[in-house]
């Protein structure tokens, strides 16, 4: 049994704390608000979040950061990329050589346009780097809260990625591990700014054959993009590229596909956030991917699209006339 410290009690967070604590595990949940883990502690649920499942006894809900990682062996962070910085810093003097950091959100940082292994290096000591695994792929907690079998990737030094990997693997949960942290970190980024584009065509009315191009032209851009930060290649071809693409392209709970489908049914970007009580990742990661591919030259039309939707309030219709009427090209380049 494992003392795991999980930081970010939205619905992933809680999803994987119940996970772990089923596989046997003693779960610290932190949570930001102090009136929710009031709220959570009483009613033994997340009802904010994942409301109707029970939080077993062997996870302590908490709002408080003294001493919490005492006796810890993971720190688990599922906190929104914008805000991770700030979450690191609240516990970064406490970090020991013995403790593996798991993140598990899925973003790039705007104001430093760091991945998020990145930016956990960034506020602790060198010694702890080597400790960093990031857990990404084709989950929605809603779904492994129901236990439905479910693979994801554990990704970053190898001795690490396996021991993450042992801990939540379970009969309906399922991990994998890589080493190309790089990659597998820009595949979770970067879909959801795909998805968005999925949203849109969802939101328009258009049929399979939109989805399908967006989708395998999404994977393309993610892939031209990954390679000037040498990640695998591979790698986009597996549970934290393709299959992390798919279901956030694809499915109900996709909160990014969320956001697109109402930009494509006329609402303003502002309006769609404000009405949400759950982070849509690929609308910051746009703005950052937008700015990194200017300043290297990289070809991403559809998340230059994206951004002109966005944060230029452009029409979608005339950006979709542009996307079809680009000058024609050999399919990989």
């Amino acid at each position: 049994m494992s003392k795991i410290v999980v930081m970010g009690a939205g619905s992933w967070g809680t999803a994987l704390a119940l996970l772990l604590a089923e596989n046997g595990n003693e779960v610290v949940l932190w949570e930001f608000f102090e009136e929710r883990a009031k709220e959570m502690q009483k009613t033994r649920r997340n009802n904010y979040y994942l409301g109707g499942i029970d939080l077993p006894d062997n996870i302590t809900i908490t709002n408080k950061i003294e001493n919490i990682l005492d006796g810890a062996e993971y720190l688990l962070f599922s906190i929104p990329s914008q805000n991770l910085r700030n979450a690191i810093q609240l516990v970064s003097s406490q970090l020991t050589e013995d403790i593996i950091i798991i993140n598990t959100g899925k973003g790039i940082e705007v104001s430093t346009k760091l991945r998020l292994s990145e930016v956990i290096k960034e506020e602790i000591l060198g010694k702890y780097h080597k400790n960093i695994v990031a857990l990404s792929g084709p989950t929605h907690a809603e779904e492994v809260v129901k236990k439905l079998p479910t693979t994801i990737v554990a990704a970053g030094e190898e001795e690490k990625a396996q021991k993450v990997q042992e801990l939540f693997s379970n009969n309906y949960f399922r991990v994998y591990y890589s080493t190309d942290i790089t990659g597998v970190e820009l595949g979770g980024a970067l879909k959801n700014c795909i998805a968005i584009a999925a949203g849109i065509v969802d939101g328009l009315g258009y049929g399979d054959n939109t989805k399908a191009a967006v989708i395998t032209r999404g994977l393309a851009e993610i892939s031209r993009f990954s390679k000037n930060f040498n990640a695998f290649e591979k790698t986009f071809s597996g549970l934290a590229g393709m299959g992390d693409l798919i279901v956030t392209c694809t499915s109900q709970h996709s909160r990014n596909r969320y956001v697109g489908e109402e930009l494509g049914k006329g609402k303003k970007i502002d309006d769609i956030l404000n009405g949400m009580n759950m982070v849509a990742e690929g609308v910051p990661t746009i703005k950052a991917v937008h700015e990194i591919s200017k300043d290297k030259n990289i070809d991403m039309p559809i998340i230059e699209s994206l951004y002109r939707i966005i944060y230029e309030n452009e029409n979608i219709l005339k950006i979709a006339k542009v996307l079809m009427e680009r000058d024609l090209k050999e399919e990989f380049y």
